[in-house]
C-alpha cells in the first residue's frame, strides 16, 4: 500500500483510553496507518479524562467534541450530532470503537450512517441482560461491524450464535491484558498511592462503583455501602469515588455516614489504581474493567451485579457475582471472598493482542484497495 491506510480512533470514557493507549501506540509504530483520534467528551473532567492522557502518553485528541454528561439518549444524540462533521473531513478507511459506552454505540452508528466500515475492539460480550444500557451498546456495536475482535472464545461463541459471520471475526485476546502487562512496572516506578493512602499491601479491601443500575437505584446503592461498612469493621476498604457515585451517595444522604467508615477518596489515574489493585487483599466492583485488572493481578473480585459479561472469571473462580439486594449479601460475599483463588488459565491472551489487531486491520485495508 503506498498511501497511508486512515484509522479514526473514538474514544469518551477511561476504560476506552487504556485500551485505545495500548492499540495507538501499535498502530503509530507502523508507518503504513494514519490514525486521528476523535475524544467524544464522555468523561470530561481531570480526573477521568486528562489525567490518562498524560500518564498513558496517550496522544492529545485530534477532535474533542465536548459532550459532556447527559441523560443516555440524549448524551448519544449529542455525540451523533458532533461526529458527522470530523468523519467527513478526514474521511477515514475505518473507524475504530472501543467496549460498549456511549461513545462505542455513537461512533458505531456515526460511520455506519456514512458508509465506513466500523471496527469493534472488545466484540461478543454479553450479560444477557438487555436493561443494561451497555448490553444493547454492545449487541449494535457488534451488528453494525465489519471487523470483529473478540477477546476470549466465549465472545467468539457469542457472535456465532448471532449469526454473525466467522469471516469477520478475529480472535485476539484482550487489550486491556497488553496495558496491564505494558504498564505495572511503570506503575510501581512512579505512583506513590499506598504510601498516600495509607495502606499496606493486602491490608485492604479496594472498592469501585459507578453502574448506572447501582448508582440510579437506592435500594442497590444503600445495600452496598452498608455492605462495605460492615466489612470496614474487618479490614479497611478504600473507595476511589466515581464523580456520578458521589451524586448519588449525596442525593441519598449517604456520603457522610459511609465516610466515617469507608477511606473515600477522589477519582484516581490508571498507574495509582493498577497499584491499589494489585496490592488489594480483595476488589468489589461492579466495572467490567476493573474485574478484569484484578484477575490480570491474581486477586480475588466480587462483582457487585447479578451478571458479568466476563464469565470465563466466575467459571474460574476468581470472581463472584451478587447481586446488591441486602447489605447483608455485600458483607457476606466479600467476606467468604477473601483469600480465595481460582483456576490457572489464560483466557485472555498472551499481551500481544494490540499487534494483532494492527495487523488485521491492514489486512483489511489492503483487501479494500
Amino acid at each position: 500500500m503506498s498511501a497511508k491506510l486512515n484509522i479514526a480512533s473514538i474514544v469518551g470514557a477511561r476504560p476506552q483510553l487504556i485500551k485505545a493507549a495500548v492499540l495507538s501506540r501499535a498502530l503509530r509504530a507502523r508507518s503504513e496507518f494514519h490514525e486521528v483520534l476523535i475524544h467524544t467528551g464522555q468523561h470530561y473532567d481531570n480526573e477521568m479524562s486528562r489525567v490518562f492522557f498524560e500518564e498513558l502518553a496517550i496522544p492529545q485528541p485530534d477532535f474533542h467534541l465536548g459532550v459532556g454528561s447527559a441523560s443516555h439518549t440524549l448524551q448519544t444524540a449529542r455525540m451523533l450530532e458532533r461526529l458527522e462533521e470530523p468523519l467527513v473531513t478526514t474521511q477515514p478507511q475505518a473507524v475504530l470503537v472501543y467496549g460498549d459506552t456511549n461513545s462505542t454505540l455513537a461512533g458505531a452508528l456515526a460511520a455506519a450512517k456514512l458508509e465506513i466500515p466500523v471496527v469493534h475492539v472488545e466484540a461478543g460480550l454479553r450479560s444477557f441482560d438487555r436493561r443494561m444500557p451497555e448490553e444493547i451498546n454492545r449487541v449494535v456495536a457488534d451488528h453494525l461491524a465489519a471487523l470483529l475482535f473478540a477477546p476470549t472464545k466465549t465472545a467468539v461463541e457469542n457472535l456465532r450464535r448471532e449469526g454473525l459471520a466467522a469471516d469477520k471475526v478475529r480472535l485476539v485476546g484482550d487489550v486491556m491484558y497488553d496495558a496491564a502487562l505494558f504498564y505495572e512496572g511503570i506503575a510501581v516506578k512512579k505512583s506513590n498511592v499506598l504510601e498516600r493512602l495509607k495502606l499496606s499491601s493486602k491490608g485492604y479491601v479496594l472498592a469501585t462503583v459507578h453502574r448506572a443500575a447501582n448508582t440510579d437505584t437506592p435500594s442497590n446503592l444503600r445495600a452496598i455501602m452498608e455492605g462495605l461498612e460492615q466489612v470496614a469493621r474487618n479490614v479497611p476498604v478504600v473507595f476511589p469515588l466515581h464523580p456520578r457515585t458521589r451524586v448519588a451517595l449525596e442525593r441519598d444522604r449517604l456520603l457522610e455516614r459511609s465516610s466515617e467508615a469507608i477511606s473515600i477518596v477522589p477519582p484516581v489515574g490508571y498507574l495509582d489504581m493498577a497499584l491499589l489493585e494489585r496490592n488489594a487483599r480483595l476488589i468489589a466492583t461492579d466495572s467490567g474493567g476493573v474485574q478484569k485488572e484484578a484477575f490480570f493481578y491474581r486477586v480475588p473480585c466480587v462483582t457487585l451485579r447479578g451478571e458479568t459479561e466476563w464469565t470465563e472469571l466466575v467459571a474460574l473462580g476468581w470472581n463472584r457475582l451478587v447481586a446488591p439486594v441486602s447489605s447483608s449479601a455485600v458483607f457476606e460475599a466479600v467476606m467468604a471472598a477473601i483469600g480465595s483463588e481460582g483456576a490457572p488459565d489464560a483466557p485472555y491472551g498472551n499481551g500481544g493482542a494490540a499487534e494483532l489487531i494492527a495487523q488485521e486491520i491492514l489486512r483489511m485495508g489492503e483487501c479494500a484497495s
